[in-house]
């Protein structure tokens, strides 16, 4: 039940993602976009509820509580980030929005950095809610399981860190300007350029990101 739930919540994730943007830019309907887009952390809450009642009837807890704990952490703190990064790219795509901002130096850098802490933040609710369970279940209880998804969740922090370590090491370069590109054009992080170094959801690499979220 528990993994059918988190499949529920997943594909409603999107469904409502994809019906909030095309209610903004197909149906011109912002005010009723924001109250779709608003139901997507219900999905977290439906789950949370549904997780704490079957431990409660006396579910043994197993890696199907541990990944529900998990995805309501990569919701919570990577959910609104997901959101604005496709929302970008559908304006972009379907609504005349500017293009994807590229991120290269140390704005890059601080970038990936700002994505690190929220995988950082995700795996620490996911932790706290799988120590939660653990406190719950007692010392008699089968806890293994849950204590593996803490391992893992150390796992995500780990690699996150090392790969914003890498880029502030080693930057990415800008590269070699085009025949249609002018001297006085800048990439975003490049020398000449005022842009400010920011999470920006339109900068790259949220997708691969999103790939990790299982840790």
């Amino acid at each position: 039940m528990i993994v059918t739930l988190i499949i529920l919540c997943e594909v409603g994730f999107w469904v409502l993602l994809a019906g909030g943007l095309a209610l903004r830019y197909w149906a011109k309907m912002p005010r009723t976009s924001v109250a779709v887009l608003l139901c997507e952390p219900l999905l977290e809450v439906v789950l949370f509820v549904v997780t704490a009642v079957d431990l409660k009837n006396g579910a043994e807890p197993d890696w199907k509580h541990g990944l529900a704990a998990v995805y309501i952490g990569y919701s919570v703190a990577l959910g609104h980030y997901t959101i604005k990064w496709v929302d970008v790219r559908v304006a972009h795509r379907f609504a005349g929005g500017p293009p994807p901002v590229k991120l290269y130096g140390t704005a890059h850098a601080v970038n990936e950095w700002k994505i690190a802490a929220r995988w950082v933040l995700a795996a620490v609710i996911a932790m706290g809610l799988l120590q939660g369970a653990i406190w719950y279940v007692g010392p008699d209880g089968e806890t293994g399981s849950l204590r593996m998804w803490q391992q893992k969740m150390l796992w995500v922090i780990g690699i996150n860190l090392i790969i914003a370590g890498s880029y502030t090491l080693f930057p990415k370069r800008i590269p070699a300007p085009g025949p249609q590109e002018t001297a006085g054009e800048h990439p975003a992080g490049a020398p000449g350029t005022a842009r400010s170094a920011t999470a920006d959801p339109r900068a790259g690499d949220g997708p691969a990101r999103y790939a990790r979220r299982s840790g």
